[in-house]
């Protein structure tokens, strides 16, 4: 999913961190801070002053860190946006091997106790990162989203910027790759009847859904959906390939379509079959688009994580287009589990008592330490924001034990992130292959080239922090060295 607006990510997130961390705390006096006037940085990069201004911070249970707040490692939300504590700019954070002030104000940017910067990737801009890169920060990587919104993070040179990372792969530092999927209720929540879908059909309705308005996608999931239309018949929805009209204008609203809302969610409930195609392809990238239709009862027709098999309750629950050698035999496969209920039924069958047999998937809900739109859990913000709290608490602790034994313990390792903490691959086209595309084909242009430039700005970026650069402006002569080094290899 794209990120628009306040509603951004799973349903109720922001009424989570809202009600989540109460007790909204400024930094407290302490020492100056170091300048911060490397060029190229925000305009509120400016030094924070002799004092903040200190209050009552959040204590959370187990935690014996009696450190003040003026002794705690500091970690900045870069990303100031994402900062997940209403309504102040700072706050106390205690986690479990210690406490941490969390802020969003650069003002502390370059201060010798700001440990970590917190950045959002889908916001992530190699020509706006914060230059000189300071030797005693780390720096930590929140990406959620869709591969499409920064393919900078998909190249070896783009994620390995980063120490630690929360992205939707399970290989990553703190995985968030469950974040649409609030647990195993969710999942046997009861399907239509098959009655009542058989029914549906006979009022002229097609068996399969499709329900998109984001069209010029990396995964070019129109060019095949138009092309299964030529063998079935799909209802259309959405802006992309529009074909029907929802039958209210209330239906017809964004806003109601893009949520489960109670009536939208009935009249798509009685579909049998909902294409699901992530608007981006890479392991372990599976949104709503796969979750909620399990959740109805409705079958998804899937293509996105190659890896999705890994996390479905059972060995027969989704249909995956690319078992299928072309639209039209995937297209004869669904007319004929349409014409076969008892046939279409097994597919529903993980909903039943015992139906969930996929041990990984129940393992990875029960080890996730954070929720989805449960008031009971931490969301995953305030997670990764404990999980980087921890990781610096000790990296201090270990570095304090290296100055004092004169290096007899060796000094800690910098944690690196690594390319399988994203590593997308190069979009392809949705049907056929980039050699049958005409050279003005507006997906080939804009996908293509971004995913390759994004290549470049990673490389950018890496050797600008190599030369210690501080001024910004120079990305732009660094990516027209790399443009010519290329040139000449080719």
């Amino acid at each position: 999913m794209g990120r628009a607006g306040p509603g951004w990510g799973p349903a109720g997130l922001w009424v989570t961190l809202a009600l989540a961390w109460s007790a909204a705390v400024a930094l407290a006096a302490e020492e100056p801070a170091e300048p911060c006037g490397a060029d190229g940085w925000a305009q509120d990069a400016v030094p924070p002053g002799a004092a903040f201004v200190a209050a009552a911070s959040y204590r959370g249970p187990g935690n014996n860190d009696t450190r003040s707040n003026k002794a705690l490692p500091i970690l900045l939300w870069w990303s100031g946006s994402l900062f997940p504590h209403f309504p102040g700019d700072t706050e106390r954070i205690d986690c479990p091997r210690g406490s941490c002030l969390v802020t969003r104000s650069r003002r502390v940017a370059r201060h010798r106790r700001t440990k970590a910067l917190i950045f959002y990737g889908t916001d992530f801009r190699a020509y706006e990162a914060p230059l000189p890169r300071l030797p005693h920060q780390t720096w930590a990587l929140f990406h959620e989203e869709s591969p499409m919104n920064n393919y900078v993070l998909s190249h070896s040179p783009g994620i390995r910027l980063f120490n630690y990372t929360a992205t939707f792969r399970r290989e990553s530092d703190y995985p968030l790759t469950l974040q649409w999927l609030p647990g195993t209720a969710y999942l046997r929540a009861p399907a239509v009847p098959l009655a009542e879908k058989d029914a549906w059909r006979r009022k002229g309705y097609g068996p399969v859904l499709y329900m998109q308005s984001h069209c010029d996608v990396p995964s070019d999931r129109d060019r095949y959906v138009r092309e299964l239309m030529k063998y079935i018949q799909v209802d259309s929805y959405g802006k992309c390939l529009h074909n029907r009209e929802l039958p209210s204008e209330r239906l017809r609203d964004t806003s109601t379509a893009t949520t489960e809302d109670s009536e939208f969610m009935t009249f798509i409930a009685r579909y049998k079959f909902h294409l699901a195609l992530e608007n981006a392809i890479c392991d372990d990238y599976m949104t709503e688009k796969l979750w909620r239709p399990m959740h109805l009862g409705a079958v998804p027709v899937y293509r996105g994580s190659p890896a999705v098999r890994d996390w479905m309750p059972n060995n027969l629950s989704i249909i995956l287009i690319d078992d299928f050698d072309s639209p039209q035999e995937l297209a004869k496969y669904l007319d004929f589990l349409d014409k076969n209920g008892e046939e279409y039924l097994k597919y529903l069958e993980y909903k039943n008592a015992g139906g969930i047999k996929n041990q990984f998937l129940l393992e990875s809900l029960e080890k996730r330490e954070w929720g989805v739109n449960d008031m009971t859990l931490p969301n995953y913000l305030n997670g990764f924001e404990c999980f980087i709290c921890d990781k610096e608490s000790t990296r201090v602790k270990e570095e304090q034990e290296h100055k004092k034994s004169h290096g007899k313990i060796p000094a800690p390792r910098p944690h690196i992130a690594q390319f399988k903490h994203m590593g997308c691959p190069m979009p392809t086209p949705g049907f056929g292959s980039v050699e049958d595309l005409s050279g003005g084909d507006s997906w080939k242009e804009m996908w293509l080239q971004d995913y390759w430039q994004s290549l470049d700005q990673g490389e950018a970026l890496t050797a600008m922090i190599h030369r210690n650069e501080s001024h910004q402006g120079r990305f732009w002569d660094y990516m027209h060295e790399i443009f010519l080094k290329r040139t000449r290899q080719h």
